[in-house]
């Protein structure tokens, strides 16, 4: 194959890098670091409990959603029940309050059953993989907060799914 250089391949080129652009944004989700803060940095093999750093600075306003294992197989969609292991940790004090992985066994339910940030961050999944969500409290507990979450909180889970039916 011969290469050629010049200006007749420059357009091709440049369509080519923003189809490509649009396409690895679409597979990550929505993944930003908000510039007063920094998103935690996620850690660890498949198959085992993450690591999770602490958060630092404002947390964003909005989902942020990060794979940081891509799975294969069957696919989360609105209607999936889910089994999954999960850590969750709060923005406010850097510390994890719960994780399926401590508890031995991993959670299932409906995904039609659980928080809007789930619901939003988790369709487009797959089995075997692992994805970091930052939850704003207007998608997770809100302003009465739940459990062991305060009010307002805004939440960092770190999500594997196990299986999907």
């Amino acid at each position: 194959m011969r290469h050629r250089h010049g200006s007749a391949l420059k357009a091709p080129f440049t369509v080519l890098l923003m189809i490509t652009a649009v396409l690895l944004s679409s597979c990550g989700g929505k993944s930003v670091t908000d510039s007063q803060g920094s998103l935690p940095v996620v850690t660890g093999a498949a198959g085992s409990a993450p690591t999770i750093s602490a958060p630092s600075g404002k947390p964003p306003t909005t989902l942020v959603t990060k794979d940081i294992i891509v799975g294969s197989g069957t696919t989360a969609v609105a209607t999936s029940t889910m089994t999954v292991h999960y850590t969750l940790m709060a923005w406010s004090t850097g510390q994890v309050v719960e994780s399926s992985w401590t508890s031995g066994s991993p959670a299932t339910f409906p995904l039609a059953n659980v928080i809007k940030g789930w619901q939003e961050g988790i369709p487009g999944m797959q089995i075997g993989g692992r994805r970091l969500l930052v939850i704003p409290p207007d998608l997770g507990y809100g302003a009465a907060g739940g459990g062991p979450i305060g009010p307002n909180e805004t939440l960092i889970f770190v999500v594997d799914v196990v299986g999907i039916a």
